[in-house]
């Protein structure tokens, strides 16, 4: 693992010599390596006051848990989330599912690591993303959520089981639901490919809005033997579950 993180680097390091990173937000040049510059950087929403178990965007000063996790907690343990679905986060995000420019996917993939790695540890035995349906895969041509668990794994020499859940029923895309048929669509839509009895896994994906999704696939972890799960997403949206 530590060669092959030696080689991303070198890969990386490569890439931004022949293509010097600019601010895909303004233009500007970007900074740190980054296709970002600082001032749009400084821009970027954080997700600084949440919900301690599922990052629902609290108001600022408030502390604990959201009135949702106290009433019905999930089937995940905890919820990183660094940012805050608004914008510019959300258009990045959206350029990235449908633009098909790997430079989203560099950009969303850094600053996720990043803020994983200035979190720091305890760090999970290994870390899923949440999968596609063969069919939007191949409509897509590429999961964000497995792009985004690459990089995390790399970075935090953390190992990665790409297909630790598989996607076996085609569903309706979340945003064309509404909040009812949200929290019904993913049922049934997830198998466990290998056994995690024991194991702490991260879950991720690239954004959490009624975490229906997300709490589907932590029960079939947990069903697999998951003994604690702590979802990993770039974004929380601030919509009630």
């Amino acid at each position: 693992m530590r060669m092959h993180h030696q080689i991303v680097t070198g890969l990386e390091r490569l890439q931004h010599f022949i293509l010097p990173p600019i601010c895909l937000l303004c233009g500007a040049a970007g900074e740190a390596g980054c296709d970002l510059c600082a001032g749009c950087a400084a821009d970027l929403p954080r997700n600084v006051s949440a919900c301690a178990i599922c990052a629902l965007p609290l108001p600022a000063g408030h502390a604990g848990l959201c009135g949702h996790c106290c009433s019905q907690p999930p089937p995940y343990d905890r919820t990183f989330a660094p940012f805050c679905y608004q914008p510019p986060i959300n258009f990045l995000i959206r350029q990235l599912k449908f633009s098909g420019q790997l430079s989203y996917a560099r950009l969303l993939s850094t600053l996720f690591a990043e803020a994983l790695a200035e979190r720091g540890g305890p760090w999970p035995d290994c870390i899923v993303p949440v999968p596609l349906h063969s069919t939007r895969l191949r409509e897509r041509g590429f999961n964000q959520a497995l792009e985004l668990a690459r990089t995390a794994a790399c970075r935090l020499n953390i190992p990665l089981q790409a297909e630790g859940l598989r996607r076996i029923r085609y569903t309706t895309p979340q945003t064309l639901l509404d909040t009812h048929a949200r929290q019904t669509n993913p049922l049934g839509a997830f198998v466990l490919n290998h056994s995690l009895t024991g194991s702490r896994v991260a879950l991720i994906d690239d954004v959490m809005t009624t975490t229906s999704t997300i709490s589907e696939c932590a029960r079939i972890l947990r069903a697999g033997g998951a003994v604690n799960i702590e979802v990993w997403v770039l974004a929380r949206a601030s919509s009630k579950p």
